[in-house]
This record gives C-alpha cells, sequence and structure tokens, in this order.
C-alpha cells in the first residue's frame, strides 16, 4: 500500500516484543501533516515504547514505520541520525541540560547540527524563546524556572530546527493548571503556524481533547479504540469511558484479584 502523501507517520500491523514479550500487537496509526495526535492508555500499556519506535531507538519485531516518507526498517545508524534531525522530541519534565542557560540549551542542537555562526545561533534561539514567551528569561538557569517554563524552554529546544514532526512524551505531567493550560495552547499554536505534525502521549484526557484532532487508545498493547474528540467522549466501549471520565473502578479494577476475603482474615463460614 502506498504513503498517503499528507501523512508524516504511516504505521501499519506494528507490533513489537522485548525478547518473548509482547508488548505492542497489531497497531494502525496514521497522522497526517498538521495534526496533533494524541496516544493515550494507563501506564504501562505501551506509549512511550511507540515513541521509541517513531524516532527510530527501537526496531519494530514485525509491521512497517514510515516516518517523514521514510522506512524505518531500511534505514541504517546514518539514515536514523539524519531523520532524527528533522524530528524534535520533547521529553518527559522538559530534560534540560542542568548546567546550561536557557540560551545555551535551545542552542545546543543548532550547534551539534549545523554550521550556523553564531549571530545566526542568536537570532534563531531568541526567535524560538520568543515563540514560547521566554524571550527574556535567555539568561536564568534551569534551576531558576518553574515547572511550566521548564517545559516551555524544552518545547523552544524541540523546534530549534524546524521539525515536521514533534514527539511529546508526557508534556503535561507535574504541571500545575495554569502550567498545563500553557503548554496546551503551545503546542496547538505551533502545530498550526508551524504546519508540523505532534503526537502527544498523555494521562491528560481533558486538556488533550481540547487541543487534539485525533485520538488512539492503546490497552495492553492493542488500539481498543480511536476517533475524535467528541468520539472519544461519546464512546460507550467500557474501557474508554472510565478512563475519560476517570472512574475508579471498571475494566481497570480497584482491587487486585485475591483470594476469599473472609478467609484471608482467617473468618470460618458456617
Amino acid at each position: 500500500m502506498p504513503v498517503a502523501a499528507g501523512r508524516a507517520v504511516d504505521i501499519e500491523s506494528l507490533s513489537f516484543a522485548y525478547d518473548r514479550r509482547l508488548v505492542l500487537r497489531d497497531i494502525n496509526l496514521h497522522a497526517e501533516r498538521g495534526q496533533v495526535i494524541a496516544i493515550m492508555g494507563s501506564s504501562g500499556c505501551g506509549k512511550t515504547t511507540l515513541l521509541k519506535i517513531i524516532s527510530g531507538a527501537l526496531r519494530p519485531t514485525q509491521g512497517r514505520v514510515i516516518v517523514d516518507g521514510a522506512d524505518m526498517s531500511r534505514l541504517d545508524t546514518a539514515g536514523i541520525y539524519a531523520l532524527r534531525r528533522r524530528l524534535g522530541m520533547l521529553f518527559q519534565f522538559g530534560a534540560l541540560f542542568t548546567d546550561l542557560s536557557v540560551y545555551d540549551n535551545v542552542a545546543f542542537p543548532l550547534r551539534e547540527h549545523t554550521d550556523l555562526d553564531e549571530d545566526m545561533i542568536r537570532d534563531l534561539v531568541l526567535l524560538k524563546l520568543q515563540a514560547v514567551g521566554l524571550r527574556g528569561a535567555y539568561a536564568m538557569r534551569p534551576s531558576e524556572l518553574s515547572g511550566g517554563m521548564a517545559r516551555r524552554v524544552a518545547l523552544a529546544r524541540s523546534i530549534a530546527l524546524d521539525p515536521g514532526l514533534i514527539l511529546y512524551d508526557e508534556p503535561f505531567a507535574g504541571l500545575d493548571p495554569i502550567g498545563l493550560g500553557v503548554i496546551g495552547n503551545l503546542i496547538r499554536r505551533l502545530t498550526d503556524t508551524l504546519g508540523v505534525t505532534s503526537l502527544v502521549v498523555t494521562h491528560d484526557v481533558q486538556e488533550s481533547l481540547k487541543i487534539v484532532d485525533y485520538v488512539y487508545f492503546i490497552s495492553e498493547g492493542v488500539v481498543v479504540a480511536e476517533g475524535t474528540p467528541a468520539e472519544i467522549r461519546a464512546s460507550d466501549l467500557p474501557y474508554v469511558h472510565q478512563f475519560v471520565h476517570g472512574e475508579a473502578d471498571g475494566p481497570v479494577p480497584f482491587h487486585v484479584p485475591s483470594q476469599d476475603y473472609p478467609r484471608d482474615l482467617g473468618v470460618q463460614r458456617a
């Protein structure tokens, strides 16, 4: 099947296993250019593993992964590195270099992957910081930033090389309501302004459904539901309903399976 011309990511029948432990099974996922796509599911369901496969850090056990027109299975190490220069990555909690200033954190990929002179790098760094509202913080250290500000610096760094695809690993984790709203709005605005594709792995249902175009729900390594935010909110699938509405009991049970409770307490039944 040919790759759709507008797709930044095209995944067909993907499976992945660590040794004999199957983590992902028969995943089909498509991301059109200019979309924000959410990948949701419980902890340990395989969401971050999927991001690692898309970035080339892991190879699929089977299936096809096309990223920015490149078949990941056919790329050698040099090809993977070249592809990664066209990807942006926002790591969980930002992963800033603690010994570098805000300016030098954003400048790092430009110095590492281009031959631009420092005057041009300065202009680009300030441009990226302006886009996330932090040009005035360029001289600060990560230790001086709030959690939301640090996440915004990391976002500025992720767009430094003008990527066509940005991968977000739990971008809302640990943020207060203001920071959460700011990051959500930035993801949507930068996607639209820059014309990039954004893949967002997240647990934050309510904030994500405000900004995304499409959602994939993964449970136990399988896509159990997909659709627009409106379709996901209206879903009557038990797992999706429980996840979206934050219910304590359902397909994901409150109680871990155990023996009969009176028997554990040593109560003798009449």
